[in-house]
């Protein structure tokens, strides 16, 4: 049996048992020689920079210290950084990408909770369901069964905001539903959004023409305030704006004043700041819905970012190029 390389995890420690439970890292231990009690969350640390020597794959997640040069120079043996969570760009630094190491992430993975929340939102939003749970509550009864005009699901228009691997999700995730969607992303042309089965508009068409508008695209300085005042005075009164991308993509300023005026509602699962200042009137604006960055990976969920890199070590030890790798170019992008 060739000999496992040595690996190391680089991330904050309390994540480790929760994306690496026992039945992943017995798996994970038969790929690679890790110690699951040495934890990199600082790589100045002497028992850390002392490993780093003899590492040749870095484990990488929430809380991993930042790969600057001065690091990757004492890891002479480091080939390949798989990451499981997300993006790279908040430890990554050029000193990677001039290394020429593989980077591998697990976005993919962490996609789908993230299109199964924001599917979730929209199918509950086109009912009008936090609206009419807070009507219930005032009322504290029942008048009935009645006919409630103005909801429903079909023939729904959604805008979908970037066609990021979860934009791309929840385009396939809407296709069963009598919804109508429709996509913006300026790195998509008229074929591609053909290939995904959706009509492709420019920002302001779409933003008119949607019930419901949910955002995708990434986090770059271009697309801060992506959705400001102008953009949301262009959606429809009584249309719902999904944010689970991040915060910074909406002026929450223009937002705050849009639903103080009763225009629009929001769901918000990232805010700009994060978390929200105590003060904020989103916690108690009634149509703002906001949930403490939960759509991603949670729970059970962190298992199939351990599961996705064991996958990539594995292809790794094997001499295989890794399935989900990232590059610079991407990066660049916002990826």
């Amino acid at each position: 049996m060739p000999e496992r390389p040595v690996a190391m995890f680089a991330m904050s420690a309390e994540n480790v048992p929760q994306i690496f439970p026992a039945e992943v890292m017995t798996r994970l231990r038969e790929v690679v020689d890790i110690d699951p009690a040495l934890v990199a969350e600082d790589f100045s640390e002497p028992r850390v920079r002392e490993a780093l020597g003899g590492t040749e794959i870095l484990i990488t997640g929430w809380g991993c210290p930042r790969l600057d040069a001065a690091t990757l120079d004492a890891a002479p043996k480091l080939r390949a950084v798989l990451h499981s969570a997300g993006s790279v760009k908040g430890f990554t630094t050029p000193a990677v990408w001039d290394r020429g190491l593989v980077v591998s992430s697990a976005a993919v993975a962490n996609a789908l909770p993230v299109a199964e929340y924001t599917l979730a939102m929209i199918l509950l939003a086109g009912k009008d369901l936090f609206a009419q749970r807070d009507r219930l509550r005032a009322r504290r009864s029942v008048p009935g069964w009645a006919l409630v005009p103005g909801i429903g699901n079909y023939g729904r228009r959604v805008g979908v905001v970037g066609a990021s691997r979860i934009g791309r999700r929840v385009i396939e995730l809407l296709r069963p539903f009598d919804l109508r969607v429709s996509l913006t992303d300026p790195y998509v042309d008229e074929g591609g959004a053909a290939e995904l089965g959706v009509p492709l508009l420019p920002l302001d068409d779409l933003l008119a023409t949607s019930d419901i508008v949910t955002v995708h695209a990434p986090q770059t300085p271009e697309t801060r305030h992506l959705i400001g005042r102008r953009e949301l005075g262009l959606m429809p009164a009584g249309s719902v704006l999904i944010n689970t991308a991040r915060g910074s993509l909406v002026d929450h300023d223009a937002l705050i004043d849009a639903l103080r005026v009763g225009r629009l509602s929001a769901i918000l699962d990232v805010t700009d700041p994060e978390p929200l200042p105590a003060d904020s009137p989103l916690y108690d604006l009634p149509n703002a819905f906001v949930t403490p960055h939960l759509a991603g990976s949670q729970g059970n969920e962190l298992t199939r970012l351990g599961l996705t890199v064991l996958s990539e070590a594995e292809r790794v030890v094997a001499g295989e190029g890794v399935e989900f790798g990232v590059d610079v170019g991407v990066l660049e992008r916002g990826a």
